[in-house]
């Protein structure tokens, strides 16, 4: 396609020669009370051909300075600071977080495997692919407003995810995962903190996921890396995750140590992850490598370090990259050196051939925000799909996106002083702060019902 009127289509967000077979609204079933039933979920997943584009391209940010707008802001943090939505990405960061689900069948294979250092390995993948989709966004997604919801069920994946901003000061954003067939629960609660250091921003992504196999009965844990966006004024954006991820195994006692290498002064570790699974007497079993960008190895200890002494690494690891098929995935080319020996744990999926144009959005994310006509029925009227300063920045319409952005603050803001004269506490819906079973922490915990579908309590958010 030549042009951009060929490329999306501004009614549906398709290409223009994809088609819906039928739209959301034919596909509910109500009962006698004309409320939406549990069942409409499951028809919608049938029918429903998820999107593969954005109604419209990604907005330019070329006649927009960030310098004037932060160089008063260095060691401040960003919630603080009133950013231009130009700056944004068509997301609320609840929409953000649902990415970790991207890779689900990573926690299907883990359920499936027997082994619980094999599990181990598996779920450490999962831990790196939950950070991969961050790789080249440079937008900001939209605060969550308190009290906003955003649910994600996926029929043809075996899940679905409910989220919930719990806390506006400081923001705090908790979410529940479950699969359709009791095999896991994932779940936790974030509270991200940004700060501007003149050049770059990072982002400190405090929180703990807690993922639960349950056919197993094992439960484990751990906090993502550091974060850091570089050249935010001048040259080239680039993204690094630093920092040491423990993912503990709580019913055995084994625990990965996942080192997350920053780029350094040439940019020679960029990307790059290494670590090793150890058994609860502290005995390494497997050595995991790779690039968050890419993929995860796994490998004998005593394998990795003969290669780390051998000369010859470099000619066999090309010759084993060349042989390796990966089960036929050889669509991303890797700049990992493969050692020989090893067993691929994961690799990224590609991202659409025009993700530059949509905000550098992966397949998944470019599906979060879909709304077709008649779902609203369904959803909560808190989720992030109802958003109208969202959905029309997605639309590429910026005047209408910062006018409702600022309407829907200020509403919020005049529910706050209401709150407070009223001496009113804010109660959350779907979330309560309770202690995590398995780290004793003090955590946002999933009080159910949400599926039910009644929504009579809900605030009025938008």
């Amino acid at each position: 396609m030549n042009s951009e009127e060929e490329f999306y289509d501004a009614e549906t967000g398709l290409d223009s020669d994809d088609s819906l077979e039928v739209s959301f609204k034919d596909a509910l079933v109500f009962d006698s009370s004309n409320q939406v039933t549990d069942g409409c979920a499951a028809e919608y997943a049938a029918v429903w051909r998820h999107r593969e584009t954005l109604p419209a391209k990604m907005v330019t940010r070329g006649n927009f300075s960030v310098t004037s707008i932060l160089r008063k802001c260095i060691g401040m943090e960003l919630s603080k600071i009133a950013m231009p939505i130009v700056f944004n990405e068509p997301l609320s960061f609840l929409q953000r977080l649902s990415e970790y689900m991207e890779h689900t069948h990573l926690i299907h294979r883990a359920c499936a495997l027997s082994d619980s250092i094999e599990r181990m390995q598996v779920v450490a993948a999962f831990a790196v692919s939950a950070v991969a989709s961050q790789w080249e966004r440079t937008g900001k997604p939209f605060n969550p407003l308190l009290g906003e919801t955003f649910e994600l069920t996926r029929e043809e994946d075996g899940y679905r995810l409910i989220s919930e901003q719990v806390s506006h000061h400081p923001p705090v954003s908790a979410f529940h995962a479950e699969s359709l067939k009791q095999e896991f629960a994932f779940h936790g609660s974030v509270y991200p903190k940004l700060t501007f250091w003149g050049k770059s921003v990072e982002a400190q992504p405090r929180g703990t996921m807690t993922l639960e196999l349950l056919k197993h009965k094992e439960a484990y844990t751990w906090s993502n890396p550091m974060c850091c966006v570089h050249n935010v004024i001048i040259g080239k954006i680039w993204i690094e995750q630093y920092g040491t991820v423990e993912i503990v195994n709580h019913s055995t006692g084994e625990k990965c140590v996942l080192n997350f290498k920053p780029g350094g002064m040439f940019g020679k570790e960029l990307h790059k992850v290494e670590g090793h699974i150890q058994d609860s007497g502290k005995k390494k079993c497997r050595m995991i490598y790779g690039k968050w960008t890419e993929c995860m190895y796994s490998v004998e200890p005593k394998v990795y370090e003969a290669h780390k002494k051998s000369k010859k690494a470099g000619a066999d690891s090309k010759k084993l990259k060349e042989e390796h098929s990966c089960d036929g995935e050889n669509t991303v080319q890797d700049t990992v050196t493969v050692i020989p020996g090893s067993a691929l744990l994961w690799r990224i999926s590609p991202r659409p051939h025009h993700s530059a144009q949509m905000y550098n959005f992966t397949s998944f994310a470019v599906t979060l925000n879909e709304l077709e006509p008649g779902m609203e029925r369904l959803l909560a009227p808190t989720d992030c799909r109802q958003r109208p300063d969202i959905r029309a920045m997605e639309s590429g319409d910026l005047d209408t996106a910062s006018a409702e952005k600022e309407r829907l603050e200020e509403k919020q803001r005049a529910a706050r002083r209401k709150r407070s004269k009223d001496e009113k506490k804010w109660s959350t819906r779907w979330f309560q702060l309770g202690v995590n079973p398995h780290t004793g922490v003090e955590d946002w915990l999933y009080m159910g019902e949400y599926f039910d579908r009644n929504f009579a309590d809900c605030p009025n958010i938008y």
